[in-house]
């Protein structure tokens, strides 16, 4: 288990390897620079800007971090915002929020958007959520979803509907 959110955001970075990597704060994200000085060849898009400027909207990235923003947004515009990403721009994703300084969300928020809670920091009065989307994790595959429970493959070329 991570203790801080820079090794936690770390231990995500080191996981997926992302060579396009998009990170919306306000200040420089700790573990997004040393994992950059680690990876030089991962392309890294940087902006503060909320919603986001078509050149960077407009793109795919392997992951998207979203650090110091929710606080500052309306609820509307950070649910466009991450369901944006998931939507469109990234198949990863990782939130840092402080879910105290951001009234409107609360953590089913984040789930009714198909993340999950992965950590919680607290340090000095103030509780860090660390909130993950996996679009390979999203959901598993059920036992009934195969041909065995919805096709009839001993009929196969014996009838014709």
């Amino acid at each position: 288990m991570s203790s801080t959110p820079t090794q936690a955001l770390l231990g995500i970075l080191d996981q997926y390897q992302p060579q396009r990597l998009l990170c919306i704060s306000g200040d420089p994200i700790p573990a997004v620079a040393a994992y950059i000085e680690q990876h030089p060849q991962c392309a890294l898009f940087e902006t503060h800007q909320v919603p986001l400027a078509d050149e960077l909207a407009n793109q795919r990235y392997d992951m998207a971090i979203v650090a110091d923003q929710l606080e500052k947004l309306d609820k509307r515009q950070g649910v466009e915002l991450l369901a944006g990403l998931r939507n469109l721009s990234v198949s990863r994703m990782a939130v840092l929020v402080e879910l105290e300084q951001a009234p409107d969300w609360q953590a089913s928020d984040f789930y009714g958007l198909a993340m999950q809670r992965d950590a919680r920091f607290e340090k000095d009065q103030r509780c860090l959520t660390l909130f993950t989307y996996d679009l390979a994790e999203y959901k598993t595959v059920p036992d009934w979803l195969n041909a065995k429970y919805w096709a009839n493959p001993e009929n196969f070329d014996r009838y014709w509907w």
